[in-house]
């Protein structure tokens, strides 16, 4: 599954999520589904795997917890 990033037409919320062709998303905060597609980011190599635990964790906090580990968010290895 790709990851697309979008923007909330309703609340303004932007946010990334996995969605399967057949799926049609819906925004985490207002659960509308008028939402535009962005262009996401490509994320290079991080050579520093605690940078990326640490991005993942923040992603937690703010409700994107389709790629976190359950383990990440409670701060345990």
């Amino acid at each position: 599954m790709p990851l697309y990033a979008f923007h909330c037409n309703d609340c303004n919320k932007e946010f990334e999520t996995l969605v399967r062709s057949s799926d049609v998303p819906a925004c985490p905060a207002c659960n509308s589904e008028n939402l535009a597609q962005q262009v996401a980011k490509i994320c290079v190599d991080i050579k520093y795997p605690a940078i990326a635990k640490s991005w993942r964790q923040r992603a937690g906090v703010e409700g994107h917890l389709c790629n976190v580990d359950k383990k990440e968010l409670q701060g345990k290895p």
